[in-house]
């Protein structure tokens, strides 16, 4: 399973990188307004410390607005990955830029259907947000196991990026569900280290060697 981390702080991508635990980045506009930074900046920086999948979502609604904002964002650098929202636009443009050899990520992914649309026409990644659907009184995690069911129904190559990760345990279980790929906020990555029998036997394995060194 890969893990990418979901946000625009630069520090952040230091650190987890300095792990050997991330494999790309995501972003999104909201991500991008709490840097102050123009998002060709950000995705630039970025780029320069991930050697990987960088997802930058365009802001248009209307397909041609879209392709002019995923041509801008392409040259950056090879590793960027157009985020595109699930609409019927989106759609023209995901189709497009696919048959163009681009890679896309397509966002706000509420139902197994709309994965389908995405993966039918090429989607490199489908963002199915878990977090949100476990808001409102679904099981997120439903949702993965269906689209992994239906990839593998018909050999579809678009890879499950998990996204709207809350905690430690959406990581799990979507890794059990069969996603692809965890988009992860840097507080839940840390998470995913601790386990209080783990600081237990390390202080006993500490104290132990004191006593021997008495």
């Amino acid at each position: 399973m890969q893990f990418f981390l979901d946000t625009g702080d630069l520090n952040e991508i230091k650190t987890a990188h300095s792990w050997g635990l991330i494999d790309g980045v995501t972003t999104n506009p909201s991500i991008v307004a709490k840097t102050g930074k123009d998002q060709m900046t950000l995705i630039r920086e970025i780029c320069e410390i991930i050697d990987g999948p960088i997802s930058a979502e365009v802001i248009a609604l209307d397909a041609p607005g879209m392709l002019k904002e995923a041509a801008e964002l392409a040259k950056i650098n090879k590793n960027v990955v157009i985020k595109l929202p699930m609409t019927k636009d989106g759609m023209i443009a995901c189709k497009k830029l696919s048959a163009d050899g681009v890679k896309t990520n397509v966002t706000l992914i509420f139902s197994a259907n709309q994965a389908l649309l995405a993966a039918k026409n090429g989607a490199t990644y489908v963002s199915p947000f878990i977090g949100r659907l476990d808001d409102v009184g679904q099981t997120g995690m439903d949702l993965i196991a269906e689209i992994r069911t239906i990839f593998n129904n018909y050999g579809f190559e678009t890879q499950i990026l998990a996204a709207s990760v809350r905690h430690s345990e959406h990581v799990k279980m979507s890794a059990l569900a069969g996603a692809d790929v965890a988009t992860i906020p840097l507080k839940v990555l840390e998470g995913l280290f601790s386990h209080p029998l783990t600081k237990m036997g390390l202080d006993q394995f500490l104290a132990d060697h004191a006593k021997s060194k008495k």
